[in-house]
């Protein structure tokens, strides 16, 4: 863990330390851990498995039958009245 005094007084080099040791860092506020960092490689590959969980998800939803059909100003209209 980093604390916000350390990000102020020693920069990215805090945070370069940190991931080294275990590869994410986090960024402590008051105590609490309030931000993560991680390398953009690391990020990238979070991003694709919550898009690869998506698509899971929609063709699960196709398979059930649970989608509508609609045309955009269908669509928009029902969120407005939603």
């Amino acid at each position: 863990m980093i604390t916000a005094n350390d990000i102020k007084t020693k920069g990215v080099k805090a945070i370069e330390a940190e991931l080294e040791h275990s590869g994410r860092a986090g960024i402590t506020v008051r105590g609490k851990v309030k931000y993560v960092v991680m390398s953009v490689e690391e990020y990238d590959e979070v991003r694709e498995k919550e898009l690869d969980l998506a698509l899971l998800e929609t063709n699960k939803n196709i398979e059930d039958g649970d989608f509508t059909i609609e045309t955009a100003d269908e669509h928009i209209k029902r969120l407005w009245d939603a």
